[in-house]
């Protein structure tokens, strides 16, 4: 799978594409403050992204920006990420409203979730204190002279939702958001991706994120697109933190009877109002026993894109739903 599709709505806002600057007099732009403004080199008419962030800044009242989304930041051929970010962030005193910003809305067709060549994302969140949603598509660090996605340590005290969605996401990036204080933090997704594409987390890291407490305001936990999904099952089923979720997301990866073995066996789900396992490789008998053991207790289980394995070599072989 790849991602296909631009976002229609972010933040509770419909998503509004900056377009071409137009002749004088001619144009008409939605209210700053009701819709969430999303920035594309090409749509603006294939110009660098410092000449399309003046053109934002001059005809949209910043100060009233609640919501920003980042598509294409190249005109021409592909350039990284941090030239751009750096721009955003020197203006973070223009956006006192600002509470929400996702980096690369970006297809499957503009640039592989894999190609995208980000940067330390954790200046956001020190010029932006009152950001409520990060969202990050990308984050491996493959390519020579590339620079990887990394996120330091920090305190932030009104993040609610914090959202990477990689094809490899980088273990460094998961063990500081085990070590971040985020007390306001409600939803927490990771896409953990793969190995070849510089996915290099391990079970080990994600042990601070399921301590109960470590984010007191945590009510929806994804650790997903992953190709040890039945490790990440194990350690997940016995861990505090479930206890304090509302829905718990383990789709997207290589799940197989293993995984869900193990929840079943592990403390009870009942709570949870969801349980995703979308994209698996279970069993029709496995899938049953699941749906059997939720079947009176109101939690809406998804186990949806059910998959087969792919043989290679004579040997099986399990993919995630998002890689490249």
């Amino acid at each position: 799978m790849t991602i296909v599709d631009h976002f229609e709505t972010f933040h509770g806002l419909p998503v509004f594409t900056l377009p071409e600057l137009p002749e004088p007099g001619e144009e008409t732009l939605p209210a700053a403050g009701d819709v969430a403004w999303r920035l594309d080199c090409y749509a603006a008419g294939e110009v660098p992204f410092a000449e399309l962030w003046r053109s934002f800044t001059d005809r949209v009242p910043s100060a009233q920006v609640r919501a920003l989304v980042i598509g294409p930041w190249w005109d021409d051929e592909y350039t990284e990420l941090r030239p751009a970010l750096e721009l955003i962030v020197a203006d973070a005193v223009r956006f006192p409203a600002l509470r929400a910003l996702f980096l690369a809305d970006v297809t499957g067709e503009e640039c592989e979730i894999s190609w995208l060549q980000l940067t330390d994302v954790t200046p956001v969140l020190e010029r932006f204190p009152l950001l409520e949603e990060l969202g990050v598509r990308g984050g491996d660090s493959q390519g020579v002279g590339e620079e990887p996605l990394t996120l330091r340590p920090v305190r932030h005290d009104a993040l609610r939702v914090l959202r990477f969605e990689s094809g490899g996401l980088p273990g460094q990036v998961v063990r500081s958001v085990g070590t971040c204080e985020l007390p306001a933090l409600e939803r927490l997704e990771l896409w953990l991706g793969v190995s070849h594409y510089g996915g290099d987390t391990t079970v080990a890291d994600l042990a601070p994120l399921l301590v109960q407490g470590r984010f007191p305001a945590l009510r929806h936990l994804g650790v997903q697109n992953s190709e040890v999904q039945d490790e990440i099952a194990a350690i997940l089923a016995p861990a505090p933190v479930v206890a304090q979720l509302e829905s718990l997301s383990l789709s997207m990866g290589t799940l197989t009877d293993t995984g869900a073995e193990a929840l079943l066996l592990g403390q009870p789900l009942h709570h949870l109002k969801r349980l995703d396992l979308h994209h698996h490789f279970l069993s029709e008998s496995m899938a049953d026993r699941i749906r059997a053991a939720f079947d009176s207790t109101g939690t809406e289980v998804d186990l949806s894109d059910h998959r087969t394995p792919d043989s290679w070599r004579d040997q099986e072989w399990r993919y995630v739903a998002v890689s490249e």
